[in-house]
């Protein structure tokens, strides 16, 4: 197989090409073109030694359980860890699972995590439910504070500085590498949720110790598996992360590997096109009367498009919109239900089109209005954006004027 990272001279391979090599025999060797899905529990050792001595590395894709994963997870693991820029990377069963693994991983009883208001609810609920139970306290903090509040909210015993950026349903932009500042002056860890920016943003570069993803999205891109990452870039946090989630059980079944592994090598291409159809139906968005704002970080309109500039290499097709102040809850329910193209389910990151009602109460209300009125999380998918606008057309024009 060839070099990773150069091609027959000095240049590196892009992205597309990676994802299309990374993890699988050369174009020149015989056999199939996709690697085998590797099934099993128990390992056979010749010796009760060697036995012995795999168990030492049992976290360094060694062989010595099925739990601690096998061929297949592995070659996910290093595609996974090629794409977030770490050195390693952790494959558990779920999204919710990649976010539970560090948080427990870095947290114990008495200790203090930060985390923004904007956060993906179910990582919320852990620290109001499980967190909260195992004695750690969490504060949500306004997810677009600056370094100077940041620090001002760190306490003696904050472990955990949490981020998610942009927010799962009000997509502020975090200024990462600030925040980074801060957490590492205190000797806390940061944690991020780069879902949304899967590729097109480095986490590594800005600062954060410990990425998380929820593979279920656009790395499976067929809304068929349940999957999540985690990735380092130590090997102490490595050892940290990887001994919590063998300590939780944590496994992740090599068929979601399997596909997960095939989906990543038509992300780039998803990524690019999908991205692009989001903006087409963001930019109509804009000039709907009965949109009040819409909020889409690669727009110039979006209060914090230039960190977004600055951060990130290139969108992802996740957004939302806010409907003038005249509506209410119900016509935004409305507008989603009259919808024939956009299904309504949770997730996003396949190739389908997508649409909920989103209502989240966040401390940015107060001091942005526009945020509170009834709004729609919309994932543009594969379709023909055109087909899509004409969808979001009669869906608006039906709502009450």
């Amino acid at each position: 197989m060839p070099d990773d990272h150069a091609g027959r001279g000095t240049k590196p391979l892009g992205f597309s090409t990676r994802m299309s090599h990374h993890g699988r025999a050369g174009a020149k060797s015989p056999g199939f073109v996709n690697p085998p899905v590797h099934r099993g529990s128990t390992v056979l050792f010749e010796t009760c030694e060697g036995r012995r001595d795999a168990a030492k590395h049992r976290f360094d894709q060694v062989m010595t359980y099925g739990t601690q994963g096998g061929p297949t997870h592995y070659m996910l693991e290093d595609m996974i860890a090629e794409i977030e820029g770490g050195t390693r990377a952790l494959i558990v069963g779920t999204g919710l699972a990649a976010v539970m693994v560090p948080l427990l991983a870095y947290l114990k009883a008495g200790d203090h995590c930060l985390m923004p208001d904007s956060v993906y609810g179910p990582a919320r609920n852990l620290a109001d439910g499980l967190m909260k139970g195992f004695g750690i306290e969490t504060t949500f903090y306004d997810p677009v504070v600056d370094e100077a509040e940041m620090r001002a909210l760190i306490r003696p015993n904050t472990k955990v500085v949490y981020t998610e950026s942009p927010g799962s349903h009000t997509f502020e932009v975090q200024d990462i590498p600030a925040l980074a500042r801060a957490a590492h002056a205190a000797g806390a860890k940061v944690l991020m949720d780069n879902t949304w920016g899967f590729h097109n943003f480095q986490p590594f570069q800005h600062g954060v110790d410990v990425s998380i993803q929820a593979l279920t999205k656009y790395a499976g891109g067929h809304s068929d598996v349940l999957l999540g990452s985690v990735t380092v870039n130590s090997p102490e946090d490595s050892t940290i992360v990887r001994g919590a989630s063998s300590q939780l059980g944590q496994f992740a079944s090599p068929d979601d590997a399997w596909l997960c592994l095939r989906g990543l090598r038509t992300l780039p291409v998803r990524l690019k096109q999908q991205a692009e159809n989001g903006l087409v139906v963001a930019r109509w968005l804009e000039s709907r009367p009965e949109v009040l704002r819409v909020l889409h970080p690669a727009l110039p309109s979006h209060p914090q498009h230039a960190l977004y500039a600055r951060d990130f290499a290139a969108p992802c097709s996740l957004f939302g919109f806010v409907l003038q102040p005249r509506y209410i809850e119900a016509d935004a329910e409305r507008l989603v239900d009259g919808l024939s193209l956009f299904g309504i389910g949770a997730s996003w990151g396949g190739y389908e089109s997508l649409a909920l009602v989103t209502s989240q109460s966040i401390t940015r209300t107060a001091k942005d209005p526009a945020l509170g009125g009834p709004a729609v999380r919309l994932h543009v998918g594969l379709e023909d954006p055109s087909d899509l606008i004409a969808d979001l057309a009669a869906g608006l024009d039906a709502l009450p004027h």
